[in-house]
């Protein structure tokens, strides 16, 4: 070849390397987030103490861990003192939570160009997060990030990861349509309850690995502006997912459909959290989320003490409408329920290939047995695992109420301000009970006890206890196995849960992988026979049965 041709290789060589060296210098700028700024930074020199065994206070702050296995924590102040007692009183969970968030998407994405191509392409996607976060959140969020780990700098500052820790569930359902948020609410007033006051019950069926779910905290937060309210939440998250306020306005979230979008906008937990702080009644959440963008489509469960009603509040990136059933009981999945939205691409695909059209036909047959509803009934629906009909439909179908996936379930009182949060596991184990106006008037805490109201708990499901339940964790536990790449047995996925697609499936993947077909096969075809949670799923098992045949 003649030097001409080297010449002109290597002048091509040097523009592309010069373009990628832009390429990355341009994302790494975008990517880079500054904090905001802080009139007033005393509270981080404040230092929590330990006046009793495991009691951690910070002034009339207070953290500690229940005998129920949850976490509490109360917090008042400033956004910026907010987020940094928050973040000093539970430190060590901080950094536990960003290492079991890490080590899920090390498993999920194992190869490490890809991670380092990933947190360019999520800092470019999320360069104008910070425009769409009022100066209040980002003030608590930088608190609370100045106690997070050092060692995931690789990644980026430690406020500019918690920040973008917040868009996580809004970039996983709307990029990949991971729906790694699959929920279930419901709630109930007047005729349809036995007493007639407001009862409204959710599982949070996000699932980030099993250690995610097990640091969970019952957080009761004293903002210097807005409502005294509570939420469920994990170290180092100021959103909220599942809440009530002291006017008794509850807000809950459930995912839905969402368009593949081109940038970032107000996470979905700050506009939960923002409603429950500032609203205390249904007109005023409405306002609050009308006037702020968001890029993934949402259904906001909003109850309401003061209005005796709740409504969905369905948003998507473009628009707004409010679902009222205008009856005494409104049920929630994952697609919307308005007539605006019911006709929508996005929707009519969700409810065609999704596990949410049936679970809402389920939760409507569980809701009209047995009567009236009641706070135990409630925990019973949030708990059954079983399909339409009650059919057996395997353990952990995404069809059944009760995924087993749940970080948490709770059950919220309104009017009388009392919440019932599960425990592990899933929300399978007891039900604790605060009463928000107890826990708000303790005026700090020198002694560590329990706050919740014991009485009022409610048992753990005696299914728990049983060999069925002992061989589905098994199952998980050989799922898991398999997926990693262990040697298992395929037979006992299928002995451990007989009922269930999924444990053909992943029999049929293990043997498929190995290039066995002949006894993948079989696994694939019975896979078929059962209740199939998506069409997706669906078309992976009639895809590997094709390429077994097309091998012959």
């Amino acid at each position: 070849m003649s030097k001409r041709f080297w010449r002109r290789f290597l002048r091509v060589i040097g523009v592309m390397v010069l373009l990628f060296g832009l390429l990355f210098a341009y994302l790494a700028w975008v990517s880079k987030i500054n904090p905001p700024k802080v009139s007033d930074l005393s509270a981080f020199q404040l230092q929590r103490e330990e006046p009793d065994k495991g009691l951690y206070v910070i002034k009339n702050s207070w953290f500690r861990k229940s005998n129920s296995g949850l976490y509490e924590m109360y917090v008042e102040g400033t956004p910026y003192e907010l987020g940094t007692v928050n973040g000093k009183l539970s430190e060590e969970l901080v950094k536990k939570q960003e290492d079991y968030f890490s080590e899920q998407i090390n498993k999920m994405i194992p190869s490490r160009s890809y991670l380092h191509f990933l947190k360019y392409f999520i800092g470019w996607f999320n360069r104008d997060l910070p425009k769409n976060v009022t100066d209040e959140y980002k003030q608590e969020i930088y608190g609370v990030s100045q106690s997070a780990s050092e060692g995931y700098t690789y990644i980026g500052t430690k406020y500019s990861r918690i920040l973008n820790y917040h868009s996580a569930h809004d970039i996983g359902h709307a990029l990949q349509n991971m729906m790694l948020v699959g929920c279930t609410s419901f709630g109930t007033w007047g005729s349809a309850s036995q007493d007639s006051t407001m009862i409204i019950g959710r599982n949070f069926d996000f699932w980030v690995g099993d250690n995610f779910a097990k640091n969970k905290i019952v957080e009761f937060v004293n903002p210097s502006a807005g409502y005294k309210f509570m939420s469920v939440t994990w170290g180092g998250f100021v959103g909220v997912v599942s809440g009530m306020n002291e006017k008794g306005l509850t807000v809950t979230i459930n995912a839905a459909k969402s368009s593949i979008p081109g940038g970032s906008a107000t996470p979905v937990s700050l506009v939960a959290r923002e409603i429950v702080q500032y609203a205390k009644n249904i007109k005023e959440a409405i306002a609050i989320a009308q006037k702020r963008k968001m890029f993934v489509s949402e259904s906001f469960l909003v109850g309401s003490a003061l209005d005796n009603k709740a409504v969905v509040i369905e948003k998507t990136p473009d628009s707004l409408s409010v679902y009222d059933p205008n009856k005494n009981e409104i049920l929630c999945t994952n697609h919307f329920q308005s007539n605006d939205f019911w006709n929508s691409e996005p929707n009519v695909e969700q409810r065609a290939n999704s596990a949410s059209v049936y679970r809402y036909q389920r939760l409507t047959q569980l809701l009209q047995q047995n009567g009236p509803n009641t706070v135990q009934k409630t925990v019973n629906i949030l708990r059954d695992y079983r399909g339409v009909n009650n059919t057996d439909i395997g353990l952990g179908n995404e069809k059944a109420v009760n995924q087993f996936i749940a970080h948490h379930a709770i059950v919220f009182e309104p009017q009388k301000l009392k919440v019932w949060v599960s425990t592990s596991p899933w929300q399978m184990g007891q039900f604790v009970c605060y009463d928000l106006n107890k826990v708000f008037a303790l005026k700090g805490m020198k002694n560590n006890r329990e706050v919740y109201e014991a009485d009022l708990n409610i048992q753990a499901d005696s299914f728990i206890y049983t060999p069925a339940f002992k061989r589905f964790e098994q199952f998980r536990a050989n799922k898991q196995l398999a997926m990693d790449g262990a040697t298992i047995i395929p037979d006992s996925l299928v002995a451990e849960n007989p009922n269930y697609y999924n444990s053909y499936v992943a029999a049929g993947d293990y043997y498929f992988k190995k290039k066995e077909y002949k006894k993948a096969l079989p696994y694939y075809q019975r896979a078929l026979t059962l209740e199939i949670a998506t069409v997706g799923e669906k078309d992976h098992i009639e895809n590997r049965i094709k390429k077994i045949q097309d091998s012959k």
